[in-house]
């Protein structure tokens, strides 16, 4: 058995692991599906959730709206009465749209990061929420508003550090001096907002370079009540990425791994391709929007993210963007999730 459960107010899932949402197209009802089923929270990412409809080119936004209704069905016949929830980035593009569609398919929990979720309390319905933070003064402010303004409090907060994977809520600088020149310990950051969280009576679960059971059982002891972890789940049979996807992580090195600066404005953390290589050479590969982030300039863009992903995605590699988290190189065959949340039970 599990040293302890997560328990998110009402709900309980039997193993403290919650699987990361990974956009676009990364964790869908399958992977989140499969992780539910076998006693975890399985995430489905709701960025560019629709990218697979035939008019997605032309209404991105509504394509969306009506593949996170359709993912959430889908996820919830699988998990076999676990807990299914969604990853909504704030930055989002009418993202109370989002929330509000995730809420209607009744999602169990709506997990909010890439910005402060000042209004998610106002529309999540009876879906438990949990913001995303990187510090303490971001868990304080997103706290102190939802009192204030809601009488409300987190169900659950989720701290993300800078080993994550995607977009990443820090600076090149913070990055460097946490993860590469180790001038800086993160944990000092965890311990910080796990007791702002204790004091709130809110249980923390911790993001961010988490890979394996003895990476939950130190957060755990730290005083975390769980875990997240994206990247270890992309090398399964049940991840929603496509085969050449899967392989890049298999195939990638240490050295592999790299920070990018995004279109959107946010560093990001990715593997190193040709893509990469084409657009620090200066191509441009930017036709059309597909109304993704707020913080995207479509004019000055040197691609659409959303394209970039999608073909990543799909295994066009060398024409996209592969996100993956610090420890991605780590991943050297296809594993099943039910193997994945045996280790960690």
């Amino acid at each position: 058995m599990s040293k302890s459960e997560l328990r998110i107010g009402d709900l309980c899932a039997r193993i403290p692991v919650i699987q990361g949402g990974m956009g676009v197209g990364v964790s869908l009802s399958g992977l989140a599906g499969a992780v539910a089923a076998a006693g975890g929270v399985g995430v489905i990412s709701t960025a560019q959730i629709g990218y697979r409809d035939p008019d997605f080119a032309r209404h991105p936004i509504e394509c969306n709206l009506k593949a996170v209704q359709e993912e959430i069905r889908k996820a919830r016949d699988k998990a076999k009465g676990g807990i299914i929830g969604v990853n909504i980035m704030v930055a989002t593009k009418r993202y109370e749209d989002y929330v509000k569609a995730a809420v209607a398919a009744g999602v169990d929990l709506i997990i909010s990061g890439a910005g402060l979720p000042m209004t998610l309390p106002d529309i999540s319905g009876k879906s438990k929420i949990a913001p995303i933070v990187s510090s303490r003064k971001s868990l304080s402010v997103i706290s102190k508003y939802w009192k204030k303004k809601y009488n409300r409090k987190p169900d659950l907060v989720i701290i993300e550090g800078p080993s994550a994977g995607g977009h990443l809520g820090f600076t090149r600088e913070e990055i460097d001096a946490y993860t590469v020149t180790g001038s800086k310990r993160y944990d000092d950051e965890v311990k910080s907002i796990i007791e702002l969280a204790d004091e709130m009576q809110v249980p923390v679960a911790v993001a961010g370079g988490v890979y394996e059971r003895k990476d939950m059982d130190h957060y755990l002891a730290m005083g975390a009540k769980g875990v997240q972890l994206a990247t270890r789940f992309v090398t399964t049979k049940e991840c929603d990425a496509s085969d050449a996807y899967k392989q890049a992580y298999i195939d990638a090195k240490k050295e592999d791994i790299v920070i990018v600066d995004s279109p959107v404005g946010m560093p990001g953390r990715a593997i190193h391709n040709a893509f990469l290589d084409k657009v620090k050479a200066g191509e441009r590969f930017m036709k059309g929007c597909r109304q993704c982030i707020i913080t995207c300039k479509p004019d000055t863009a040197p691609y659409c993210i959303t394209e970039a992903l999608i073909n990543a995605v799909t295994g066009k590699l060398d024409e996209g963007l592969i996100f993956c988290g610090s420890n991605a190189y780590r991943a050297d065959k296809i594993e099943t999730v039910a193997d994945i949340m045996e280790e960690f039970s």
